[in-house]
């Protein structure tokens, strides 16, 4: 069975959505959410954070309130998380959804290893959830690949 029915996700009809036309009053009161940095314009940072010989990678309470704490660090606003622990080897992959974007880690215990994904848009800097992430999961080795997304021009 198709994984996205299972978790009802899936709809056996296609939504009619129809938007009305949005007047130009309207759209000077939209904030613009897009960062501008170095000379360009772009929806904001992705960071794909790995972490190589870490510690505490099966717990998926310890890694919530980890990577919850990361959020509020980097200057994010937390709407929702949810972890999933695996048997036999007690990974764990889970998101924070945040207003700004998400944090989302999958964890490898039996490897010491966890693929970390950070996208935030706005004032957030992301960068300051990879200490906090550090402290608990004291990987010996940290590999950071970062790109800015949607950029304009």
């Amino acid at each position: 069975m198709n994984a996205l029915a299972q978790l009802g996700m899936v709809s056996d009809s296609p939504r009619n959505i129809q938007m009305s036309p949005v007047s130009s009053s309207v759209l000077e009161d939209i904030k613009d959410y897009f960062v501008e940095k170095d000379g360009m314009k772009f929806a904001g940072t992705h960071l794909l954070v790995d972490l190589w010989d870490a510690t505490n990678l099966a717990d998926p309470d310890l890694i919530d309130r980890t990577l919850c704490e990361a959020a509020l660090a980097a200057g994010a606003t937390i709407l929702h998380s949810h972890f999933h622990h695996f048997t036999p080897n007690g990974g764990v992959s889970g998101v924070v959804v945040l207003a700004e974007s998400h944090i989302s880690i999958h964890t490898w215990p039996e490897r010491d290893f966890a693929a970390v994904d950070i996208f935030m848009c706005g004032a957030c800097d992301p960068h300051l959830a990879i200490p906090v992430m550090q402290r608990t999961f004291q990987a010996a080795r940290v590999e950071l690949d970062e790109q800015r997304r949607g950029r304009v021009g």
